[in-house]
């Protein structure tokens, strides 16, 4: 719930927390290498979160804000899908949300990008494309907590190490998937996500 108008567009209000507001997902749930996504027969819809994912490169325990930068050196474009029916059971009985978001291959990575040909990683476009139409589209400037935030706050709760993925949240414009579509993720114009909806 990292983006305003996204949370609006869940909740109907401008939700603005006043921390990140955090889930896990297991290893299991990482889909890569433009693998498909096979719809699971629990859920009657799957949507799409287009997300900035970053790459955790040091191990890091109360991380400060200020040298945050200096535990990530890879980002790249990946999608939070959600089985958002189960999602919506489980808010109305404040419930958890992993069975939601942590099922396998719900973690679907594009190919990571070195943060150092980035000047700021607080200034990256990024979007989703599925079957050449443009349906999400986010800028990190937009980002309700900054991802040096984001680390800092998760590392006074959980050792980072090395190879963790931290998904960044995502902005307006989710949306269900079906079986036959064709998602492409794109970090500042470069293609870095592409997989086929089974």
């Amino acid at each position: 719930m990292n983006y305003a108008a996204h949370n609006k567009e869940l909740d109907n209000t401008l939700l603005t927390p006043k921390k990140p507001v955090i889930f896990m997902k297991p290893d299991s749930a990482i889909l890569k290498d433009g693998k498909p996504f096979f719809i699971p027969d629990f859920t009657q819809r799957v949507d799409y979160e287009t997300e900035l994912v970053v790459r955790i490169c040091r191990l890091g325990k109360h991380i400060a804000p200020r040298f945050a930068h200096r535990y990530y050196d890879a980002v790249t474009v990946g999608i939070d899908f959600t089985a958002r029916d189960l999602q919506n059971e489980f808010r109305a009985e404040g419930l958890p949300w992993e069975l939601c978001k942590g099922f396998d291959d719900s973690a679907v990575l594009g190919t990571f990008v070195p943060t150092e040909k980035f000047a700021d990683i607080q200034d990256l476009h990024f979007h989703l494309d599925i079957d050449g139409q443009t349906v999400q589209r986010g800028h990190t400037a937009d980002m309700l907590f900054k991802v040096d935030e984001i680390i800092a706050y998760v590392s006074q709760f959980c050792t980072l190490k090395i190879g963790d993925l931290l998904f960044t949240g995502t902005p307006v414009g989710v949306g269900p998937v079906s079986v036959g579509q064709h998602l492409q993720g794109y970090l500042e114009g470069e293609k870095l996500l592409d997989f086929h909806v089974r």
